[in-house]
C-alpha cells in the first residue's frame, strides 16, 4: 500500500505517557553521530599476554575515553576506559586499558553472567542489520562468557550461551593486586584475538572484512561501587532495601539508555590499511529505524502495527527525501521498504527490527 512520504522525525519526541512502553535513546538522534573507528592493520600481530606494549598497538590510537552509556549530560565515569583496535588476515584483535583502583573479580567458570563482576565487554555486529550479532564479557580474573544474539531481547531475540567463539585468544593484565582492599591498585588490561573464521559466520557474504569494510561495534564497562566488609569487597548496598546499588555503565559510543542491545546505536568499525584512529561517522539514525520505534510504541498502546503513517498521528510536512514508500500491514506484522534520497540508500525493515539498506535505487525507481 502506497503512503505519502512524511519526515517522521516527531515520532522521536520523548513523551512521559509512552516511556514505559517502549524506551527509546534519550539523545537529540537528529544531531546525534555514533563515533567510529579506523582500525589498522598489524604488519606483526600482537602477543596475546594482556600486556598493550608491542609495537602493533604503539602504532594505533586510543578511542576517546568511555562516557556514560546515556550520554547527554550523564555524570562522567569516575575511572577512564579506552580501546585499541587492528586487524589482520586472521583475527580482529581488540585492547582496552582500565583505570581500577580497586581490582575486585570473584567468577571464574566460562559463561557465568561476568557483569556480575565488574567487566569489560565487546558487541559485534558484521552486517549492520541489528540480528545475528556477538556479545563476549571478561573480568580482571580473565573468565570469559560468550555468546551469540539471533536478535535484540526487545525483538524476541535468544541468547545462545553454548555458542563459543572457537580459537579466542584472551588476556588479563592486572596492575596491582587483586581481590586486597589494603592498597590502591592502577588498573587492569584487556587483550583479545577473535578468529575470522568465526566472525564470518554473521557477516555480508559470510565472509571475513576487507579493506575499507565497515562493521558495527560497541563496548562496555560494568562497574559495581564497592565497599570494605571484614577485610574483603562486597557491592555497596542501599540500606533501605538491603539490595546492591545500580552498577555504572561506562561506553565507548554512547547509547541514549541503559541499554546495550540497541545496536543500531554502536559506533561504526571500518578496516583501513596502516592508520588508525578515530572519526565521527556522517550517518545518523535512519528513517527506516525511526518508523520502526513507531510502530513498536503503536503497538505497545494498541496491539496491533499501524496501517499507515498517518494512523501513527503524524502531523509533519511531506518530504522529498523519501520516496515511493511502501508499508504492508498483515494482522501479524509489516514490512516497509523505499528510497532515502538524502542518503541515495534503499531501504528495508520488518516487525522483527532487522533493517536492511544498500545505495542506490532499486530499478524500478529509473
Amino acid at each position: 500500500m502506497k503512503t505519502r512520504w512524511l519526515i517522521l522525525l516527531a515520532l522521536l519526541a520523548p513523551t512521559a505517557a509512552l516511556a514505559d512502553d517502549f524506551p527509546l535513546p534519550q539523545l537529540d538522534l537528529d544531531s546525534w553521530r555514533p563515533l567510529g573507528y579506523v582500525c589498522g592493520r598489524a604488519e606483526q600481530p600482537p602477543v596475546i599476554d594482556g600486556r598493550l606494549d608491542d609495537e602493533a598497538w604503539q602504532r594505533s590510537e586510543w578511542t576517546p575515553d568511555f562516557v556514560d552509556i546515556r550520554g547527554g549530560s550523564a555524570p562522567t565515569p569516575r575511572h577512564r576506559t579506552r580501546v585499541k583496535m587492528l586487524w589482520d588476515d586472521d583475527y580482529l584483535y581488540i585492547g582496552a586499558d582500565l583505570e581500577e583502583p580497586h581490582l575486585w573479580a570473584t567468577l571464574t567458570q566460562r559463561d557465568a553472567v561476568i557483569y556480575h563482576d565488574n567487566d569489560f565487554e565487546l558487541f559485534i555486529d558484521p552486517d549492520g542489520d541489528t540480528h545475528d550479532y556477538y556479545e563476549l564479557e571478561i573480568n580482571a580474573l580473565g573468565t570469559v562468557w560468550d555468546l551469540l544474539l539471533t536478535a535484540p531481547y526487545r525483538d524476541g531475540g535468544h541468547a545462545v550461551d553454548s555458542w563459543d567463539i572457537a580459537g579466542l585468544k584472551s588476556a588479563v593484565h592486572l596492575d596491582g593486586t587483586l581481590n586486597d582492599p589494603s592498597d590502591t591498585d592502577r588498573g587492569w588490561s584487556v587483550e583479545l584475538a577473535l578468529p575470522w573464521t568465526v566472525l564470518e559466520e554473521c557477516a555480508a557474504q559470510g565472509r571475513p572484512p576487507q579493506c575499507k569494510d565497515t562493521w558495527r561495534v560497541n563496548f562496555s564497562r560494568v562497574q559495581w561501587q564497592l565497599d570494605v566488609v571484614d577485610g574483603a569487597y562486597r557491592k555497596r548496598v542501599d540500606p533501605e532495601t538491603g539490595r546492591p546499588l545500580p552498577e555504572d555503565n561506562w561506553v565507548w559510543s554512547p547509547q541514549g539508555l541503559v541499554a546495550m542491545h540497541y545496536p543500531e546505536m554502536w559506533g561504526f568499525l571500518h578496516f583501513g590499511g596502516k592508520e588508525s584512529g578515530g572519526f565521527v561517522f556522517r550517518e545518523t539514525l535512519s528513517r527506516f529505524r525511526r518508523f520502526y520505534y513507531a510502530q513498536k510504541r503503536y503497538y505497545a498502546q494498541t496491539e496491533r502495527y499501524a496501517r499507515d503513517l498517518d494512523e501513527l498521528a503524524v502531523r509533519v510536512p511531506v518530504s522529498e527525501a523519501w520516496r515511493s514508500f511502501s508499508l504492508d500491514v498483515s494482522p501479524i506484522g509489516y514490512s516497509a521498504s523505499g528510497y532515502d534520497a538524502s542518503t541515495n540508500r534503499y531501504g528495508f525493515i520488518d516487525d522483527s527490527g532487522c533493517e536492511r539498506t544498500h545505495p542506490g535505487k532499486p530499478r524500478s525507481f529509473y
